[in-house]
């Protein structure tokens, strides 16, 4: 099993990390619990130690979800899970107060079924409270035993200048990239260096339009996000340049015999240094395709026809 440690860290985790987004119950059209629970299994057998989730997630389901499947092999996981958007009277808002920190961590820990969290991350920002008073919470959570460790996602560029002031306290950072997304492509790279933080990539299939399995004529029900014209990858124009690219994807695949999300997944891996993929799985069937993504690499050729194909068609 192909594994990084995270920078300034002690968790060694598996390049491929388990998406808990769909444990959410909502959103990604019909998911079966029981396969959820499956999936979760067979990822530890497959020596994938690394499962990502949100309080957020179907309300804190998500959480609740990932809980009761790891069970007694909670010792065997890498759990990290996020903090700092709230949900109320239909609201959605952003709060990083130390006041939230501290609740949102206790309530946490008790839908996970865990006395700890590996890597409590911190969601959103939410333009107020400062990262200092941030990390002062987060310290005191680790001190304390709840978390091991703390890290970021979607942060722009805004906060690179504040967060220079505290490097070798985050150790990671998630932003949405991918073949069809690759507008945060500078950034991937730039605040592994600078800040020093391991890159994880979430949408790291386009919320799925790089697997394959989806034509111009796709339709998706009323429990599926994807339906909405926000999620682009799906819609108009977007839709066919990323379809552009899973004909790449495809030819590739069929020469060297390896799936097609297998093949968008190896191309992050292997395009960035170090890097840890996100995939939202629903089933042992999408994990198992996705896990082929490991062990091998690919050639110079292909990175760099996926990469041309790509940016032909995507913002850089």
């Amino acid at each position: 099993m192909e594994k990084v440690l995270l920078r300034n860290s002690d968790l060694n985790v598996s390049r491929l990390c388990f998406g808990g987004c769909p444990m959410g119950g909502y959103g990604w059209g019909e998911v079966s619990k029981s396969e959820l629970i499956n999936a979760v299994n067979q990822a530890l057998d497959l020596g994938v130690n690394f499962f990502d989730t949100a309080d957020v997630y179907g309300l804190g389901e998500g959480e609740q979800t990932l809980g009761k499947a790891l069970g007694k092999h909670r010792n065997r996981a890498i759990i990290a899970t996020k903090f700092g958007v709230r949900v109320k009277d239909g609201r959605t808002y952003y709060d990083n107060s130390p006041e939230w920190i501290n609740l949102a961590v206790r309530e946490s820990l008790k839908r996970l079924g865990t006395d700890y969290i590996d890597l409590y991350q911190l969601h959103y920002r939410d333009s107020k409270t400062p990262i200092s008073e941030v990390i002062r919470v987060l310290e005191s959570l680790k001190e304390q035993g709840l978390i091991r460790q703390y890290g970021l996602s979607n942060i722009t560029k805004g906060d690179v200048n504040e967060l220079k002031q505290h490097i070798g306290k985050f150790v990671s950072f998630q932003d949405e990239y991918s073949l069809a997304t690759r507008i945060n492509e500078r950034d991937m790279f730039k605040l592994a260096q600078k800040l020093e933080l391991t890159p994880i990539t979430w949408g790291s299939l386009g919320q799925g339009i790089l697997t394959g399995k989806y034509d111009q004529d796709i339709k998706f029900g009323p429990n599926d996000r994807r339906s909405r014209d926000i999620y682009i990858n799906f819609h108009g124009e977007k839709l066919k340049n990323n379809l552009k690219i899973v004909e790449e994807i495809k030819k590739i695949s069929s020469e060297i015999g390896k799936p097609i999300p297998a093949i968008a997944i190896r191309w992050i891996l292997d395009y960035i240094p170090n890097s840890v993929v996100i995939t939202g799985i629903k089933n042992k069937k999408q994990l198992e395709s996705n896990a082929n993504a490991l062990g091998w690499e690919l050639s110079k050729e292909y990175i760099e026809s996926l990469d041309k194909i790509s940016k032909e068609v995507v913002l850089i």
